[in-house]
């Protein structure tokens, strides 16, 4: 499959990651709109009550700070998910929340922890190991490109802050490398040429003696067709 079919524009594409963001800033202006804490409505470890946070917590955010410093790197690694992964994208997007949900509800200390940095996390390391582990060109540049621009978050997976859910953050990453080596065979793959390809070159080997072993040199015509193709 050439490029241009595997990574094709189409309006779904920018919408789906704009209506996300957008929706986050919906929940946070009602909150303050109408007097709301959704805090209580996170991840709260280890507690029966506290699962509902794995569906809940990524729509919630403390204050706007919060809220705008996850909407733009949330924006472009979806985009990037979309457009360069769409086939698995949806999987990826919502099993890749649940996981990274449950497995924070798991480890992390006893707190609410809420927001989507969760969600960033798991997008930058599957978008990162995902390019690297294909070894495609193209997906290795987006890869560059994405700890080019967020490669400094590395930095909150560890403990550094006490307001910051680095567990979250941790299990998001954590998730996507296993959903990277995961799906690594699905979507969009590296293009190989004839040569590259095991049955090829067997039969192209085995065609060049007969059947006594001797070796049968190519003919002029079929020389000059290898070339002109």
């Amino acid at each position: 499959m050439n490029d241009h079919k595997q990574f094709k524009f189409s309006p779904m594409i920018l919408a789906i990651p704009l209506y996300f963001v957008l929706f986050l800033w919906l929940v946070f202006w009602f909150e303050v709109k109408f007097g709301y804490n959704f805090n209580k409505y996170g991840i709260y470890p280890r507690t029966f009550s506290g699962l509902k946070g794995i569906i809940f917590s990524p729509f919630i955010h403390g204050d706007i700070k919060h809220l705008y410093q996850n909407s733009f790197p949330l924006f472009v690694l979806m985009f990037s998910l979309f457009y360069f992964y769409r086939k698995i994208a949806f999987k990826v997007l919502i099993y890749g929340t649940i996981l990274t949900g449950i497995l924070t509800w798991i480890f992390a200390r006893k707190s609410f922890h809420i927001g989507a940095s969760g969600i960033i996390y798991m997008l930058f390391s599957f978008i990162f190991f995902s390019g690297i582990l294909r070894k495609y060109y193209r997906l290795i540049a987006v890869s560059l490109m994405v700890i080019f621009l967020y490669g400094s978050m590395v930095w909150y997976l560890l403990p550094i802050k006490e307001e910051i859910s680095w567990e979250g953050h941790l299990s998001g990453f954590i998730v996507g490398f296993i959903f990277a080596v995961y799906f690594k065979n699905t979507g969009p793959q590296k293009s190989k040429f004839d040569w590259e390809k095991d049955d090829y070159q067997e039969d192209a080997f085995d065609e060049m003696f007969d059947e006594n072993g001797n070796f049968i040199p190519p003919k002029q015509e079929e020389i000059i067709e290898q070339f002109s193709n």
